[in-house]
């Protein structure tokens, strides 16, 4: 029998609910909230592995916490499931549970990603074939037992948190995470906003030519476009071809101040290829410092340099070079390009390439004519002979499919998939619904989860509206 304590809790979280649903239709989204306290940093002992009662060793999760708006009586818990980097970058970068926190009287907790940013079982290691077994719990669902372990130890420890809701948020792989965790753990979870989650981007769910597709479709669309990609598709052919002759590799590594001597060809072209492809997922309608200081629809200015017909030889790629330094060195600080450094320092590129060499599998290719991409191929056989290579690991691309569902969410319930339809990864997205549980956006002129985003006053009505009915949709769900 429930106790008094009990009772009196539930019927002020009732009463709590109530007024917050009948509040929802009218709700207004106030943001940006940016004089938020930045949370307080903690650490919680996570067991190495949550299957195999024989493995003892644990090691520490970090996560952030912020209790500045909880309504202790009834508010529900935000539970940021973290990505593949250092959980401070999305404590900065999702602006939109801050903004709205109030409002809910929400309880705000930021979880890092176990083996990223300071969650590092080893801290000093990276995965190859010699140290791989210790690697072997580096995987989706260690992580989301962590984060249920979490949830129900802060719900234990916290007073008043016993009876909140949690609703999780997640961008990108961390929309993934959010949207799988309410599938496996929906007893703990009472939805999810899942934005940007690729969830079916795995091989025989999506061609590996779509996402390359779309972003080249971004380019075209801007003005100069057309020019732009033409050119960026011609570059290939002349970067191969400076090569070739007797002092190429000098040349290319003058043209393109390099700071160091260009040992090979396929690292330039790794290079630009990153460019263009990130910039299809940040291309914000403001300035931002999400993955590198980036101004107001970057890729507008990318391809100002590249939008003067059939440029030829040195002179396009002379444009090449300053329309990828709008990605890599807006900010002009940088007197040199170095091919080493990655989109971002609380991005961790090396680990991430790690979990797609075992359980998130996504192919990507290329045929330079549907896109303005140099022509890739892209292999299952192929893929898996580069991962055992570089960490002695072989690909299962069919797990996930199995584990979560691929691109069926029929019997799910209590989430949001959102997908901006600027953004390359909506191509692996659910784009269509599935069932009347299940919330589709579909968001115009927006990138990669700019909905998670702060509030801007350049925003798109479109992410307005779809913010708005986020917040409706919350609120319905912590009612019911």
């Amino acid at each position: 029998m429930a106790s008094r304590v009990q009772i009196a809790k539930s019927i002020l979280y009732f009463m709590f609910i109530c007024v917050l649903w009948q509040s929802a239709s009218s709700m207004q989204y106030v943001g940006p909230n940016l004089n938020y306290s930045y949370p307080q940093t903690k650490y919680f002992i996570q067991k190495m592995d949550h299957f195999n009662p024989t493995i003892d060793s644990t090691y520490e999760q970090r996560y952030l916490i912020s209790q500045e708006y909880w309504n202790k009586d009834g508010g529900p818990i935000f539970f940021y499931t973290g990505n593949e980097g250092d959980i401070t970058l999305f404590v900065n970068n999702t602006g939109f549970i801050w903004d709205i926190a109030p409002q809910f009287g929400a309880m705000v907790v930021f979880a890092e990603h176990r083996y990223y940013g300071k969650s590092k079982p080893f801290p000093d290691l990276s995965p190859n074939p010699d140290n791989v077994h210790k690697f072997g719990q580096f995987t989706v669902e260690q992580a989301l037992a962590d984060y249920a372990r979490l949830i129900t130890y802060l719900k234990e420890t916290i007073d008043g948190a016993k009876y909140s809701h949690v609703i999780a948020f997640g961008g990108s792989y961390g929309g993934m995470l959010a949207a799988w965790i309410r599938q496996k753990y929906p007893h703990i979870v009472t939805g999810s906003l899942a934005a940007s989650a690729p969830v079916r981007y795995f091989p025989g769910l999506v061609g590996c030519d779509e996402y390359n597709e779309l972003v080249t479709q971004d380019f075209e669309n801007v003005p100069g476009g057309r020019e732009c990609t033409v050119n960026i598709r011609n570059s290939w052919k002349t970067i191969e071809s400076v090569a070739k002759q007797p002092d190429g590799f000098e040349t290319l590594t003058k043209v393109f101040h390099l700071c160091k001597s260009l040992k090979d060809v396929s690292s330039l072209e790794d290079w630009l290829s990153n460019a263009w492809s990130s910039l299809a997922m940040v291309n914000y309608p403001y300035p931002t410092n999400f993955l590198n200081p980036l101004p107001a629809w970057p890729i507008q200015e990318t391809c100002k340099p590249l939008s003067k017909p059939k440029l030829q030889g040195i002179e396009l790629l002379n444009q090449v070079r300053e329309a990828a330094g709008v990605f890599y060195n807006y900010s002009g600080q940088s007197d040199c390009f170095s091919l080493d450094t990655e989109a971002s320092p609380g991005l961790s590129a090396g680990l991430w390439y790690y979990q797609t060499c075992t359980e998130m599998v996504m192919p990507f290719c290329a045929d330079g004519f549907n896109d303005m991409f140099k022509p890739a191929n892209w292999t299952i056989e192929d893929f898996t002979k580069e991962c055992q290579k570089k960490f002695g690991t072989t690909p299962r691309p069919v797990w996930p499919i199995l584990q979560f569902g691929g691109r069926d969410w029929s019997q799910e319930s209590n989430i949001i998939f959102s997908n901006g339809k600027l953004d390359p990864w909506s191509v692996g997205g659910i784009l269509e619904s599935q069932n009347e549980r299940i919330l589709i956006l579909s968001i115009a002129n927006a990138a990669h989860h700019l909905d998670l985003r702060h509030k801007n006053d350049l925003d798109p009505k479109s992410v307005q509206i779809a913010r708005h009915q986020e917040m409706e949709t919350i609120a319905n769900w912590l009612r019911q």
